[in-house]
Parts: C-alpha cells; structure tokens; sequence
C-alpha cells in the first residue's frame, strides 16, 4: 500500500496533544492517546516527534504564539506615545477574557518546564521575547520585572478564580514604569 501524503497530519498531531493536555493534563498526554485525538497511526506521533518533550515543545511553541499575536494585534508597543501600562493592562484583560481553557492550558503548558528539562527554553523565549518587546519602551531590567509582574498577575487570576481587574493592573504596572 502506498503512504498518503498529509501535510497537516503534524499540525493535527500538535492540535491533538493540546486538546488531551487541556482535557487529561500533562499526565494523561501519551502518544497512544494523542494519536487516538488526532485520528491518526501510533507510528505517525512517534514519526513527527520521538518523545513526548519533543510533542510538548512544539504544542508551548504553539501557545507561545497565541499570546505573541495578541501583543501584535494590539500594535501599541511601536507607538511611543501609547501609555505602556495601559497597553500591558490591556494585553492581560485581552488574553483573559472568556473562556479562560486554552490561557489555563498555556500556563500549564509553560509551568511543565519546572518538571521537564527540554522545556525549559522554549518556556524561556516566551519571556525573552516578552521582554524584548518591551526593552524597546524601557530599559532592560524594568522590562524584565515587567513580565513577571504579568506573569504573577496572569497566575494569581487563574489560581483564584478571580476576575480581572484591569485597573489593578494598570496602576501596579505604572508603578514599575520608569
């Protein structure tokens, strides 16, 4: 029998292991399951990505790029004249807004790192990213204290439950903005 060629079969195998994580959590992410959520082969996941780390890199670099379309929908960062607390404030509120599943599922995604040593600098670029775009409004060390101050504000929001409150955001993020 001659083999299908199927150019999404890789973006399905991405999408499938973000819906098991988002459904089971990292623990019930196998590739038995993934390729049961995908439709495809056993061997079609191990094909793609030999381990699991391999699947959870690609499925964060995924989420990653969630979040960075955000920040480029938005386009404030290339107006110097944009008030930068308003505009992270804004990102925050943007991102959490709704359905709270797939912002959950990133965080998760990003906290696996702490347990999975392959992830770790694809969870990094998310911050060095995040913090590149903002040294281009600050100096370097603010932009950093910047994004963990997101990140803890992001966090807390999840872990509580609580909604969120952009005007708390706004005025913590002042505080740190030269």
């Amino acid at each position: 029998m001659a083999r299908r060629y199927d150019p999404e079969r890789q973006q399905r195998i991405i999408d499938a292991a973000i819906r098991v994580v988002g459904e089971k959590g990292i623990a019930g992410l196998s590739h038995r399951t993934v390729a049961a959520e995908a439709d495809v082969p056993l061997g079609s996941t191990t094909y793609h990505f030999k381990t699991l780390d391999d699947l959870l890199v690609a499925a964060l670099r995924q989420a990653n790029e969630g979040f960075a379309k955000v920040i480029t929908s938005r386009g404030g960062l290339q107006d110097p004249g944009t008030d930068l607390a308003v505009e992270l404030a804004g990102w925050m509120g943007e991102w959490l807004a709704g359905d709270r599943t797939g912002v959950e599922l990133e965080y998760e995604l990003y906290l696996a790192a702490l347990r999975r040593p392959a992830l770790r600098p694809v969870a990094a670029e998310w911050a060095h990213d995040l913090a590149d775009r903002l040294s281009h409004r600050t100096d370097p060390v603010t932009a950093r204290a910047l994004v963990a101050l997101m990140d803890g504000i992001c966090l807390q929001v999840l872990l509580t439950e609580a909604p969120y409150d952009e005007d708390y955001a706004r005025d913590v993020l002042r505080r740190m903005i030269p």
